[in-house]
């Protein structure tokens, strides 16, 4: 194998590692959302409100037209499932322009959290962005809960607005 070929493959490999590496659920850096102990959070969830309805974080990546992931009460985000909004009898709490100033345009509200009211449609609608095929949820209402829950799945999440980075294991 000639030096240049080795030297490609070798660079093109270390790129590949440190793109694949994954901890708790994030990739694409080190830890960036703070929030709570990983015993916190089990106890915020374990004393949750629970009723007919659903947690929902707001998860906005550039380009992408899922909502965020949604959970029942109670139980963990590695339950939750990223879904896409039917909006037909309500809009998505961040319905703005996408070009309006900073926070008052679409994505404001990445990573609050909220009570979510509504059903699974039982459809699966393509996010061409992703190259996911995601449940669809029909919203008809919302309650936000909190601007700053900090992690989703893990302490060590990195989030970043132009890539999909936040993701179950």
């Amino acid at each position: 194998m000639s030096f240049l070929k080795w030297a490609l493959l070798s660079v093109v490999s270390i790129v590949l590692c440190q793109c694949a590496g994954s901890s708790g659920g994030s990739i694409g850096g080190p830890p960036n959302m703070g929030g709570p102990t990983v015993e916190q959070r089990s106890e915020k969830i374990a004393n949750e409100q629970t009723g007919d309805f659903y947690y929902g974080r707001r998860y906005y990546v550039n380009k992408t037209r899922f909502w965020g992931y949604l959970r029942k009460p109670r139980q963990s985000a590695d339950q939750a499932k990223l879904v896409l909004f039917d909006e037909r009898s309500k809009y998505a709490p961040d319905r703005k322009s996408e070009s309006g100033p900073p926070g008052a345009r679409y994505g404001y509200d990445n990573n609050y959290e909220y009570r979510i009211s509504g059903n699974y449609t039982g459809k699966e609608a393509y996010d061409p962005n992703s190259d996911q095929f995601l449940p669809v949820f029909r919203l008809t209402n919302y309650q936000l809960v909190e601007t700053s829950p900090g992690w989703l799945f893990s302490p060590n999440d990195h989030y970043d607005q132009n890539r999909f980075t936040l993701m179950k294991n």
